[in-house]
Order: structure tokens, then C-alpha cells, then sequence
């Protein structure tokens, strides 16, 4: 099911590729690293554009990984790793606009490379010295969302005023995307936003990146059927993207976010992928799964596809890979000593920015917490 077959367009055929439960896989690389066409997502990329997203697919996971580590040596609290899911918060976060507005959960890390938002202030966060650290407005890149679900709330409000300022189907217009994971589709949140977002044709895309663990509970533990087809209980599209296919999940992001931007509505897009590491730092997945399941899910890794691509088409030579591999490595040292340079808040500074002005209840815990302080030998406030 596409787009525009629901909305009423003509059929085309299709050249997307059954999934092993028999539903449409829309891809466009296969995991061998060959181009397949597709009549409702064409998608033409220059040698640069495709050397730029290796390049994000690529950083993205050495960041990922340095975070990995800093977390096994007690340096962040917690990390919830991106790992295989690369394609899918690559190939979505560059199909966003300017005037488009994200709501993440803790796991967008690569979205977040796409906004620009620094990723010491990701490690910040997990370092527990900062909320977020970045300007939400600035990178239209709201902040990492810990409770399951409540950001797609949020995005469809969002998404509401924007269709009452008036300004989709012009070039003002701008859409909210919002991402989740397989285990949020059961969470009540989830399915109450699909209901605003249906009735009020909100201009909103759920981005579902379903990597088959809700933690430790599988994906038949959440849905008897695919994920992409809740959203016909609700009433708008919903279809199945290959998540480890980053040119796929580009031109089907990019497609869904112009559709809300128009005012055709919501898009409920699942990501289909695989969650290679933990859910996170804290997490076991040797308890739950089998390593088999693991072994299988690599054959079809995101990174390995593209640079597949680019070799068969003579796109890229080793000198490239070479020089993108010293720039990751490069890049994840300067991170992890700017990480380790981040300074502790002061113990006053959780009363900052809680209220846009004063409030009596919050000066007053404020000045019993730094009496409280002050009552230490040497402590600073």
C-alpha cells in the first residue's frame, strides 16, 4: 500500500519486495548493494549526495560506539545504542526541511547529526550534566523524550498549530515528524495521537522504527499484524519501508513529510530493522534472543550496502574510505576528550529554566536548598 494508492491515486505496479511475512518492503539498495527501482519513489542522488550519506552513516555509528565505550568505563550513566538503525534515522533526518520540526525519543542520534545539534550535548545529557543542551527552535530538533510515546503527542499538537497558522501548501509550510519504536505502538499515547492526527488531518509522519525487540519482548509480543497496517483502523496511510536501506527511507520520509506539508494528512511510515546491541548500556540481549537472529541481521547491514554501492559503481576508491575512516576516528576522540572536560553543574542550576519567570514556590525551594548548602564547610553553591 502507498500513499497515493490510499488517497485515491492509480495503482502502479509494484517493483518493492515481499517481506517474509508476505507484506511490501519498499527498497530501492539491496543488501548486495544493487539499485532496484520503484514506480511511486523515484529517487535521483548525485555521486555527492551518496558519498555524503555513507559519510553520515558512518560517523553516526563511531559516535554511537565511542558512547558504547565511555559508557562501559563509567564515564556516562546510560546509552541507548542506535547500532543497525542507521538507514533509518539517516535516510528520514535528510528528507527534513527547514520549517520541519522532530520529536525524538533517546535513541536519535542520528537524526540529531542531521539537525545539527552537537552530539556532546547528546553525551552531556547521558552524562547527567545537561537537559539536552541544545535549542530546540534553533535545530528544529525537539528534546530527547525518555517517557514511552508521549513525543507523538506532542508532535501532532505541534503539527495542529501549525495547520492553524495557515501556512501548508505554501513555501512557509513545514510538517512534524515523530519517532518511535515497536514496543510504543502498545503504549496508549501512541494510539491517541493517531486518533488527533486522523480527525484533524494534522500534518504529521509517525516514523515507527520497528527493530523487532520492545526490550526484551519480540515484535509478536506488540501486534498479531504488521505495524504499517494500524494505521487503517485510523485512517490514513500506512506502509513498510526497508529501514536498513537508507536510500529508501529517504525517498519515503521525503514523500510522507511533502504529503502533511500539503495538507493531505498523516503518514504512519515503519521502519523495518533490527536493533544490533542492547536496547541499552543496561541491557542484556544475549537473555532474550538468539545470536543467530543477530548473525542474519548483519548480511544486511546499512553501512555495508551503500559502501557496496559505491564500489560496484565506481563512486568511491579506498583512498575515500580510508580518509572518511580517519576522519570517524578523529571525530570520536576529540568527542570523548570534550566529554570528559564537560564540567559538573552547580547544584543551584536545577532551578534555572524551570519557569519562563519567577514563581514564589520555586524561590522559595531555591533558598532552602542553598541555606541547606551553605550549612557544608566548603561547599559551593
Amino acid at each position: 500500500m502507498t500513499i497515493d494508492s490510499v488517497r485515491g491515486a492509480p495503482d502502479t505496479p509494484e517493483l518493492a519486495q515481499p517481506d517474509r511475512d508476505g507484506t511490501e518492503l519498499i527498497q530501492l539498495l539491496t543488501p548486495e548493494g544493487e539499485r532496484v527501482g520503484h514506480p511511486d519513489y523515484p529517487l535521483d542522488l548525485t555521486p555527492d549526495e551518496i558519498r555524503g550519506l555513507y559519510r553520515d552513516l558512518v560517523i553516526t555509528r563511531r559516535i554511537d560506539l565511542e558512547a558504547v565505550a565511555l559508557t562501559r568505563q563509567g564515564e556516562l550513566g546510560i546509552w541507548a545504542s542506535l547500532l543497525g538503525q542507521e538507514a533509518a534515522q539517516i535516510g528520514s533526518g535528510r528528507a527534513l526541511t527547514a520549517n520541519d520540526m522532530v520529536f525524538p525519543t533517546y535513541r536519535e542520534h542520528g537524526v540529531a547529526w542531521c539537525r545539527e545539534v552537537e552530539p556532546l550535548n547528546l553525551l552531556g545529557l547521558f552524562r547527567g550534566v545537561n537537559h539536552g543542551g541544545w535549542d530546540p527552535a534553533e535545530h528544529g530538533f525537539h528534546l530527547y523524550t525518555i517517557v514511552i510515546g508521549s513525543q507523538t503527542l506532542h508532535a501532532t499538537g505541534y503539527a495542529m498549530g501549525i495547520q492553524r497558522d495557515g501556512v501548508l501548501g505554501t513555501d512557509k509550510a513545514g510538517a512534524t515528524i515523530a519517532y518511535f519504536g515497536d514496543g510504543a505502538t502498545s503504549q496508549g499515547d501512541v494510539n491517541e495521537s493517531f486518533v488527533f492526527a486522523s480527525v484533524f488531518n494534522a500534518p504529521v509522519v509517525f516514523f515507527c522504527q520497528n527493530n523487532q525487540w520492545a526490550i526484551s519482548e519480540p515484535l509478536e509480543k506488540q501486534s498479531r499484524i504488521p505495524l504499517y497496517k494500524r494505521a487503517q483502523g485510523y485512517g490514513f496511510p500506512g506502509l513498510r519501508v526497508d529501514g536498513n536501506d537508507v536510500f529508501a527511507c529517504l525517498a519515503v520520509t521525503r514523500k510522507a513529510l511533502e504529503a502533511a506539508r500539503t495538507g493531505q494528512g498523516p503518514t504512519l511510515v515503519e521502519a523495518y530493522t533490527y536493533r544490533m546491541g542492547a536496547h541499552t548500556t543496561t541491557d542484556d540481549p544475549t537473555r532474550y534472543r538468539l545470536k543467530a537472529e543477530e548473525e542474519s541481521w548483519k548480511l544486511k547491514d546499512p553501512i555495508e550496502r551503500v559502501k557496496a554501492y559505491l564500489v560496484r559503481n565506481d563512486l568511491a576508491d579506498t583512498s575515500f574510505f580510508d580518509d572518511l575512516d580517519a576522519e570517524a576516528k578523529k571525530f570520536a576522540t576529540e568527542l570523548r576528550k570534550a566529554c570528559l572536560a564537560l564540567p559538573d553543574p552547580q547544584p543551584l542550576a536545577m532551578f534555572e529554566n524551570v519557569y519562563a519567570d519567577k514563581h514564589p514556590l520555586m524561590t522559595e525551594e531555591q533558598e532552602q536548598f542553598a541555606a541547606y548548602l551553605e550549612s557544608f564547610e566548603g561547599v559551593s553553591s
